[in-house]
This record gives structure tokens, C-alpha cells and sequence, in this order.
């Protein structure tokens, strides 16, 4: 893929991938309450409206505000740098890491936009069995999950095509 090309493939995902982040935020916003839950699969799967002051898992949520916006800024602004950095060691012809850095990067800012706009990112999507909940995500959060799994993925199937088959020596 030629370097414009590539380039404007990147923007375009991560374009996407924000768009459609801060699109599904804007409508939980605007038609639910906080705390808000509308179930869709009884006892596997509801919208609920939440807003996450922490990292994954609620981690720093007690944290003051302006200790996480420091802190989730410059985290976020080093993952950027480290997946700008990525992306362009990547070869030109490698779609599966484009797409992958570029989902990652488009979820990365998706988040970022709401921890300066709100303090907190919003999430709704509530998995769980019963009473069983796994912690509420969002669009952002699945692109950045997604991304990393397929990058983990695609470096170590990368890494074995390099080293080629494993023979064993007769005894």
C-alpha cells in the first residue's frame, strides 16, 4: 500500500472508530438516565448508562479528578506515540497491523475525548450472567480490546512464520 494510501487507510479507521464511539455516547446521553438499565438478552446482556471515572475495571476511580485527567492524559498521549511509533515500523503491506493500530488509536482517542470533556468516559455495554457483571464498556474500549488481541495475534503468527517449521533431530 503506497505511503499516502496507508496513511489515509489509519485516519480513515480511526476516524471511524471515534465517530462511532462519540455517536453511541451522544444517544445514551441524551435518552437514558444514569444508571439507567434497558436489559436486551434477559440475564446476559443491557444497555446501561455509566460513566466511568477510572481505567478499566474501575481502577483509580477514587483518585482525585485532576490526578486522573494527568494521569489518563499522559498515558493516553504515550500510547499514541507508542502506536504512531508501531504503525510506522509496520511494513507498507501489512493490513491486518494497519487496521489493528488503527482501531486501537481511533479507541485510545475515543476515550480521551471524554475524560477531557467529562472527567470520565462513558460506558453501556453490561455483560453478564445473573448477578454476574462484567465491568460496563463502550465502542472505544471494544475497538482498543479488539486491536490488541489482533496485534498480539498477528505478531506472534508473524513471529513463527519467521522462524519457520520446528524440526526434531533423530535420536
Amino acid at each position: 500500500m503506497p505511503g499516502a494510501t496507508r496513511y489515509a487507510f489509519l485516519a480513515l479507521v480511526s476516524a471511524a472508530t471515534i465517530l462511532l464511539d462519540q455517536a453511541t455516547k451522544l444517544q445514551i446521553m441524551q435518552t437514558m438516565r444514569l444508571h439507567e438499565s434497558i436489559p436486551v438478552i434477559p440475564n446476559f446482556f443491557s444497555i446501561t448508562y455509566i460513566r466511568n471515572p477510572g481505567a478499566a475495571f474501575g481502577i483509580l476511580a477514587s483518585s482525585s479528578n485532576g490526578f486522573r485527567l494527568l494521569f489518563f492524559g499522559f498515558a493516553s498521549l504515550f500510547a499514541l506515540v507508542l502506536l504512531g511509533t508501531i504503525f510506522f515500523r509496520l511494513r507498507h503491506d501489512d493490513w491486518v497491523g494497519q487496521l489493528s493500530i488503527a482501531g486501537i488509536f481511533g479507541g485510545a482517542i475515543g476515550n480521551l475525548l471524554d475524560r477531557v470533556r467529562f472527567g470520565e468516559v462513558i460506558d453501556f455495554l453490561d455483560f453478564y450472567i445473573d448477578a454476574y457483571h462484567w465491568p460496563a464498556f463502550n465502542v472505544a474500549d471494544a475497538a482498543i480490546s479488539v486491536g490488541v488481541c489482533f496485534l498480539i495475534a498477528h505478531f506472534m503468527f508473524e513471529k513463527q512464520k519467521e522462524a519457520g517449521p520446528v524440526t526434531s533431530s533423530p535420536p
